[in-house]
């Protein structure tokens, strides 16, 4: 009967994370969960997505002041911008980010524990201004300084 009932009894989904930026998996009980705002804060996680092989020449075309780069750094910044749930983000990533370690670490727990249905309640949103600010960072000042004098 216990065979017949492992047979057809539902089974327990696997929880899975992916941190967003490096991509590996993260181990159930590891990570730092952060909310979108606390990621658009990041001078630099910003320095980084913008000098990314993907992004690289946007950056390149946008201080060359072409216009079709600065579009495109616009448009990679309204993509992340956009992004309506919290992040699960690797340890070798969390310091990209100025953020109290111990509550992201907290968040990840509680998310592993819900497997994965635990949302942090929107604790951190930016007002206008800073949001202004970080988004005029990242599309025209992020990466200037990783890139080769020429």
């Amino acid at each position: 009967m216990t065979f017949l009932n492992s047979l057809f009894s539902k089974k327990k989904p696997v929880i899975k994370a992916k941190c967003p930026i490096t991509k590996e998996n993260i181990e159930e009980g590891y990570g730092y969960m952060l909310t979108t705002p606390e990621v658009l804060s990041s001078k630099r996680y910003w320095d980084m997505v913008m000098t990314e092989p993907e992004t690289l020449s946007y950056t390149v075309s946008h201080f060359k002041n072409e216009p079709s780069g600065t579009h495109m750094r616009t448009v990679i910044f309204e993509k992340y911008a956009n992004i309506n749930k919290p992040w699960m983000v690797s340890d070798s990533c969390i310091n990209l980010f100025e953020v109290d370690k111990s509550l992201a670490k907290d968040r990840a727990k509680q998310w592993w524990k819900s497997e994965g249905n635990f949302t942090p309640e929107t604790v951190s949103s930016l007002d206008e201004n800073t949001f202004n600010q970080f988004k005029e960072y990242a599309i025209y000042e992020a990466g200037r300084n990783r890139l080769p004098r020429s």
